[in-house]
Parts: structure tokens; C-alpha cells; sequence
């Protein structure tokens, strides 16, 4: 395989200094630029891969790298990743994520060797991933007071990883307030990252999404993330129940873990749903509900940043539907009564 080409836009929070060990190898790095310069260096090296730095918006204005990522993503589409150094660059990190950026990464000082080796390997692969055209501007929703479900519900799963994000907000959004199901995600994510998704996805669509909780009951309308170091089940009782066994698959959460869960506590009540993202962890699970009697839907491979898990649920016979990303939240809504 030949090198891969990446670009990297400096806003000068330090993070060009810190890749610099980790852009080796493999990986080809073009040069560092600022945002002011980075479009016209895009178009004209036409990287495989575009490294973001999100830096501190305390320490400036981020509109200049929030117009980089917008136009990159409409006029000349390629994997954009972002590199987070402080919590409050975050919240922007998930806004640029739905503008159509692929993943977001923090960046450590001092990495060990083994750290780096791993995130250069995870660089590599995000490189050769499909991307398409992403216009700018979005459609909102606003939620009205949720209800206290009754004690025999549906309840929704939902399992994501590369892309995931912007594709959950897109399947929220589609879901009207007072909805009458709580909905359960997993979603693949760097660890310590699943609560800054919880409070993006809440301010992106108006809902009341949170980061799970052990014990937490499960309310109609409410959303949980999975937390990013623990497994996400179910309790025959209604509640949360966060697991801190091994890594299932090299995933923990495991997306197959919260099905199965589901499958096995609520039977032909739950509903499954896999969207975008690399590798198969979800299939077996939705197998496993689809075969409980459960609904279950695969994200289509026309609307996929990657096809890899709802393909290989498709594959499985495991997708009682397969459908774009438009038309997800619309099915849950008609299934869930």
C-alpha cells in the first residue's frame, strides 16, 4: 500500500507539534496549515485524509475552522478528523462532526509508543473511508415535556459507530416530542467522549438525551448514550444496566451486547436499529432480536459513511428493513404506538 497523504489544519493550539510523531510511517503528512490557508492547500494536494484541530474556544473565535470543515465537506469531500485537546473545544468538535467531519480524537501529550502506533493504525484505516458531498444547513426540532411511560413499553436500540453521530442526530431529529418508547445508543466513541455526544445530541434536536446511568429507569421519550468504558443493558424491571465486563468483539460498549439484551428482556416489544459504521459488532445482536420477534432496521448503503455493520446485518438476514437515513426516524415512529 502506498503512503497516505494528510493535511493538517493548525489553529494554533499545538495539537501540529503532537501528530507530528504520529504522521510517520504510513501516513504522509503534507504540511501544517492555517485555517486562512487550508482550503486552497486541500484543493491543491488533494490529501486522503484532513486532520482539524479544534482548539479552546476561550482562546478565540473557531468560525474560521468551522468555514474549513463546511467547505471541505461541500466542495471537495474527504475524511475530516478532529483533534480535541481541552473539554471545552468539544461541544464544536460534535458541531463539525455534523457538518460532516468522520471522527473526532484527543490528543495527549507524552503518548506512549504503543498509543501512537494505535492511532496511527486507526488514521490509516479512515483514510481509504467513502465520503460524500455534505451541504451545509440543517433542519431543527424542539421537544415538549416527555411523559412517564407505563410499565409494558416498546423500547428502541440503536448501534453506530464510524459516522455515527451525524447520523443519530439526523434519526432524532425525525422522532417527534412525546415520543412513545425510550431509546437506547450505543455509538463507538473515544473514550470520555459519550457525555459531550449526549449533551450535542440533546442540543442539536430538542431532546432529552443523557449519558446512562446504572439503575436509571427507562422513561418514553428519553434517549441514552451508552458510557464510553461501559456496556449498556437492559433489566426486566425497566431500568439501566451499566456492565464493566471485558471488551466484547474489541468493543466496549458493545453494540451486539445492548441487542442481545434487548432481545432476551423485551422480546417482540423492542426495536433494533444499526446505522454507519466499520467492522460488524450489532449484527448478531439484531439477528437476535429480529429472531424474539422484535422490528429491526439496517442503515442503507447509499446514505453509509461505511456499510460494514448494517451490511453485515444485512448479510445476516438480520434487517427487517434496509433504509436511507431520511426515513428511519419516520419507521420507528409508525412502529412504536
Amino acid at each position: 500500500m502506498s503512503k497516505r497523504t494528510v493535511l493538517v489544519v493548525d489553529s494554533g493550539g499545538g495539537a501540529a507539534a503532537l501528530l507530528k510523531p504520529v504522521l510517520e510511517g504510513e501516513l504522509e503528512n503534507l504540511g501544517d496549515f492555517a485555517p486562512a490557508l487550508a482550503l486552497d492547500a486541500i484543493r491543491r494536494h488533494e490529501p486522503h485524509l484532513v486532520m482539524v484541530e479544534v482548539r479552546d474556544p476561550q482562546r478565540g473565535s473557531m468560525s474560521d475552522v468551522v468555514k474549513v470543515v463546511e467547505r471541505v465537506m461541500s466542495d471537495h469531500p474527504r475524511p475530516i478528523v478532529l483533534v480535541v485537546r481541552s473539554p471545552s473545544a468539544r461541544q464544536i468538535a460534535f458541531g463539525l462532526l455534523d457538518a460532516g467531519a468522520l471522527d473526532v480524537i484527543s490528543l495527549e501529550e507524552n503518548a506512549q509508543p504503543a498509543a501512537i502506533k494505535a492511532l496511527r493504525k486507526q488514521l490509516v484505516l479512515l483514510t481509504s473511508v467513502r465520503v460524500v458531498r455534505h451541504p451545509r444547513g440543517r433542519k431543527r426540532r424542539t421537544s415538549s415535556t416527555i411523559p412517564v411511560m407505563r410499565p409494558d413499553f416498546q423500547l428502541v436500540a440503536i448501534a453506530a459507530s464510524l459516522g455515527g453521530p451525524k447520523a443519530l442526530a439526523e434519526v432524532l431529529e425525525d422522532i417527534p416530542a412525546g415520543f412513545a418508547a425510550p431509546v437506547l445508543i450505543c455509538q463507538h466513541i473515544t473514550p470520555g467522549f459519550s457525555d459531550d455526544l449526549a449533551r450535542w445530541l440533546a442540543s442539536e434536536t430538542g431532546h432529552r438525551v443523557h449519558e446512562a446511568s446504572d439503575g436509571q429507569r427507562l422513561v418514553k421519550g428519553e434517549f441514552f448514550v451508552a458510557p464510553s468504558h461501559l456496556h449498556l443493558l437492559v433489566t426486566s424491571g425497566g431500568s439501566i444496566k451499566l456492565d464493566d465486563s471485558a471488551p466484547v468483539g474489541g468493543f466496549k460498549p458493545s453494540c451486539d451486547l445492548m441487542l442481545r439484551s434487548v432481545a432476551q428482556t423485551f422480546g417482540n416489544r423492542g426495536i433494533g436499529v444499526v446505522l454507519t459504521g466499520m467492522g460488524s459488532d450489532g449484527a448478531r445482536g439484531l439477528k437476535e432480536l429480529r429472531a424474539a420477534g422484535g422490528h429491526t432496521i439496517a442503515q442503507d448503503k447509499e446514505t453509509s459513511i461505511v456499510f460494514g455493520m448494517p451490511g453485515q446485518a444485512v448479510a445476516l438476514g438480520a434487517a427487517e428493513l434496509v433504509l436511507p437515513i431520511d426515513q428511519i426516524g419516520e419507521q420507528l415512529t409508525r412502529w412504536v404506538s
